[in-house]
């Protein structure tokens, strides 16, 4: 069974967005399956991975839609950008040093970043981008 399952709550209304917000919850689910298994730390250096293509990939989508619109609230949501970025960079650092229990320290980040960024900042942008024709 998921730990996250794709709802209402977590869409933006905006169809190329909400791809890859779901793509990004199936990173989230495949480390928990792994965790539950015990594997959490064989599957960290694939989910570093994905969380660099979603770092590249989604941000880059959204920050052209800011750029194009004109959105008021990019400063601080590329902020945000920053720092996720950042720390992917400390998880990977902590992964090549083999730092203990850093499958929870990871699952604990994605999971606030759903919380806190996608169903928080990002719905701010719905609205706006959807007076802009976007949907």
């Amino acid at each position: 069974m998921a730990l996250i399952a794709w709802s209402s709550a977590l869409s933006v209304d905006v169809e190329e967005i909400d791809r890859q917000h779901k793509t990004f919850i199936e990173t989230i689910n495949e480390l928990n399956d792994a965790m539950k298994k015990g594997k959490g730390q064989d599957v960290l250096e694939d989910i570093v991975k994905k969380m660099d293509y979603y770092a590249i990939s989604h941000f880059t989508t959204e920050e052209n839609y800011f750029a194009l619109f004109g959105y008021p609230e990019a400063a601080s949501h590329k902020e945000e950008h920053a720092y996720f970025i950042k720390k992917s960079s400390e998880i990977k650092h902590d992964l090549s040093e083999r730092k203990p229990a850093l499958s929870i320290d990871v699952m604990g980040f994605l999971s606030k970043w759903v919380r806190d960024h996608i169903m928080g900042t990002d719905k701010k942008y719905s609205a706006f981008f959807h007076q802009h024709g976007l949907t």
